[in-house]
């Protein structure tokens, strides 16, 4: 069953749970067997899991729409899309029962069937429109008795949880009170986790709390850095003056040491060039050129900007940051974790307005016309796709949230575990992650006088994929004995990055899914579930543990 408040507006999502509080809060209680907060990648398939195993389930999203970043334009997955390896044979169980979904929506079945046959590197039959997936996950939720709620925000503060001794008995959020047996926190967030007292963490460790090297504050960043020389000063050359928007003043600090500093969050905006699909580029209110001036100094300077591409089907693109210069927005998300509903909400409204003004600079600003006509006649052909985020004009309710909490368990997966040379061995894996640590820059700051992005970790030939082991879903038992997570695994900032991709949450809702109903048929904490028990169900499942040669 499948119930919405669809009458909530984009702004609602991180309000309802204060401004509802005295209607909603009352809602009668309901009572699960799982019950899964977060609709993500990790959540839509931990409930699907639980619920195909026979078990009552309420599937719980704080925003208006199931599937997480899948049906919020990142439909460009990362699977099979670089040259240097091939990842999609870690892609097993539900992760990919979804993409078979999506091949069977696109009529490309029997591609998709003879590329995995063959093992054929081909990314674009991963790829799909982000209301596609909308719709194949909606309709794979309706083949199970599964209670989805939207609108179903958390109640803020510790206050949103009620415990017994080191059990979640019940939590309350905008659409009730759900009670349960076992509980999952499939948010990036982790509010739950949090609500419930576990212990976590959020920013960039020191290299020396795990003995890692690509942990902390940078010494060195050459991962998308500046192409060109820019200067940060409003006067140039005049530091007195102050710095340019986006520029921070700070000093580098210590390499190596750990802060609170952020990988930086965007819009995945779903663009197309089809004239009888497009929308405007929009003008957001308080437009203000001058938040713009690193992108023209840039461009002065002999850099070459980003542009708009069809990467999805039907002449749409999957519209990502990430470049030395581009809508990743370095070093204004670091309140937005451990934030408010109202910080994060203010977060988010930033973002959104200094995306579209800079797609609209691109687009129509006269002097970037004078500097480089060929980006700016590019980007005057692209607009937003009519046919998607329609409640909402077509841009994405949420923006990619690449890190935010980090549970911190009695075991942390860290930068050991994805080194080639000499890797920590995974006793009890139940997913696999292929993915280098992958994460994107901190910060944009002055060195040598010059503008320059710090943070940024990718690539390189030094990294294996590795199984990501149950112990890291789970709690400290003292803390909480009936919640996992799949979306906030008790890693460290660097070994996030290699975990952080859609296919792999998929597999540890799966798995997540799975362990919380052999916690409720064996009454057992979620750290006692026999992990060889849970091992032979997940393989007989599809799911990819190891890989072979």
């Amino acid at each position: 069953m499948m119930f919405s408040l669809r009458f909530l507006s984009l702004a609602a999502i991180f309000m309802t749970a204060t401004a509802l509080s005295g209607f909603l809060f009352t809602a009668p209680s309901k009572t699960y067997d799982i019950v899964v907060y977060g609709g993500s990648s990790g959540g839509f398939t931990a409930a699907i899991q639980a619920a195909a195993s026979g078990k009552k389930v309420a599937l719980l999203e704080p925003s208006l729409h199931v599937g997480g970043m899948n049906v919020e334009g990142l439909g460009g997955t990362d699977i099979d899309n670089h040259r240097e390896f091939q990842n999609s044979p870690a892609v097993g169980g539900l992760a990919l029962e979804f993409y078979r979904r999506i091949a069977r929506a696109y009529h490309r079945e029997k591609e998709f069937e003879d590329m995995l046959k063959h093992r054929k590197k081909e990314p674009a039959l991963w790829r799909f429109e982000p209301g596609v997936a909308e719709k194949v996950i909606n309709d794979w939720l309706k083949e199970y008795a599964i209670d989805v709620a939207t609108g179903a925000v958390l109640k803020e503060g510790k206050k949103g949880v009620k415990k017994k001794g080191n059990r979640i008995v019940s939590i309350t959020t905008a659409r009730g009170v759900f009670g349960g047996k076992v509980f999952i926190d499939a948010t990036i967030e982790g509010d739950l986790l949090a609500a419930a007292g576990v212990s976590f963490a959020i920013g960039r460790e020191a290299n020396t709390v795990y003995n890692e090297t690509k942990n902390g504050i940078r010494e060195h960043t050459t991962h998308n850095q500046l192409a060109v020389k820019v200067d940060p000063y409003k006067v140039p050359g005049d530091p007195s003056g102050g710095v340019i928007f986006g520029v921070s003043e700070e000093p580098l600090g210590q390499p190596g040491s750990g802060d609170h500093r952020l990988q930086a969050y965007c819009f995945r905006v779903c663009l197309t060039d089809n004239p009888e699909n497009r929308l405007p580029l929009p003008k957001p209110a308080g437009y203000n050129r001058s938040r713009y001036e690193l992108v023209e100094r840039y461009l002065k300077a002999g850099g070459k900007l980003y542009r708009p591409g069809a990467s999805l089907p039907n002449r749409k693109t999957d519209f990502n940051g990430g470049r030395d210069v581009s809508h990743n927005l370095n070093g204004m998300n670091y309140e937005y974790p451990g934030g408010s509903y109202k910080k994060r909400k203010e977060i988010v409204d930033f973002h959104r307005d200094h995306t579209q003004g800079l797609f609209y600079f691109l687009a129509n600003d006269p002097e970037i016309g004078r500097l480089d006509p060929d980006l700016q006649k590019a980007w005057s052909q692209w607009g937003l796709a009519k046919d998607e985020f329609t409640d909402n004009g077509g841009w994405p309710r949420i923006f990619y949230v690449r890190d935010a909490r980090r549970m911190v368990s009695d075991y942390v997966i860290t930068e050991h575990h994805v080194k080639k040379d000499h890797p920590v061995p995974v006793e009890d894996p139940v997913g696999m992650a292929y993915w280098p640590p992958d994460v994107h820059n901190v910060r944009t700051m002055i060195r040598d006088g010059y503008v320059y992005n710090e943070g940024f970790v990718f690539g390189g030939n030094d990294w294996i994929p590795f199984g990501v082991s149950y112990r890291a879903l789970v709690p400290k038992a003292s803390e909480c004995t009936n919640l996992l997570t799949p979306t906030c695994p008790s890693s460290s900032h660097i070994a996030y990055g290699a975990i952080r991709i859609e296919f792999t949450f998929m597999a540890l809702g799966q798995a997540c899914g799975l362990a919380a109903v052999m916690a409720v048929d064996n009454s057992l904490p979620v750290q006692k579930v026999n992990y060889e028990k849970l091992k032979e169900r997940l393989l007989a499942d599809g799911q990819v543990l190891a890989l072979r040669e």
